[in-house]
């Protein structure tokens, strides 16, 4: 990895954050069982957010004495974070499966199956065939797999 004297944009207020849900995940995990014992149930969501907290400290504590990153105020800023991280593509299959998610209690198998083709559609530029035979194939998999092998009837 390479390894740079200048701060990324947002690459400080990420690894923020990212100690701030640690602790908020640590403070969840200590609720469950405290520290009770090793095999308790919350012992493993703390320990895991023990090492979130810790590579996050370590991650802020590399990019000490970097300098700021080459942009000319706060929305330069947020325009190339913006820029860099949410690329078009990146924004419409989120839109794809938040409404997928929104739709997935009238019907499993039928938002299932829409997601899949839309997500194939769009992902692969076309192939109307491909993507229709191949989430028709997936459908039949988790339907067979649910029904038979694990005995579940999803709606």
């Amino acid at each position: 990895m390479k390894k740079t004297d200048t701060l990324l944009v947002g690459e400080r207020t990420f690894c923020v954050l990212l100690l701030a849900f640690s602790l908020g995940i640590a403070v969840l995990a200590y609720q469950i069982a405290g520290f009770s014992s090793i095999n308790s149930a919350g012992a493993f969501p703390l320990g895991a957010s023990a090492v979130m907290v810790l590579a996050a400290l370590s991650i802020l504590f590399d990019l000490r004495g970097r300098t700021r990153a080459d942009s000319n105020g706060w929305l330069d800023a947020a325009r190339q974070f913006t820029r860099a991280h949410f690329p078009p593509r990146t924004l419409i299959f989120t839109a794809l499966a938040i409404i997928y998610l929104a739709t997935i209690h009238f019907s499993f198998y039928a938002s299932t199956f829409g997601f899949l083709v839309l997500s194939m559609l769009y992902l692969r530029r076309g192939r109307l065939v491909s993507a229709l035979a191949i989430a028709a194939l997936l459908i039949l998999m988790i339907y067979l797999m649910f029904t038979l092998a694990f005995s579940v009837y999803l709606p």
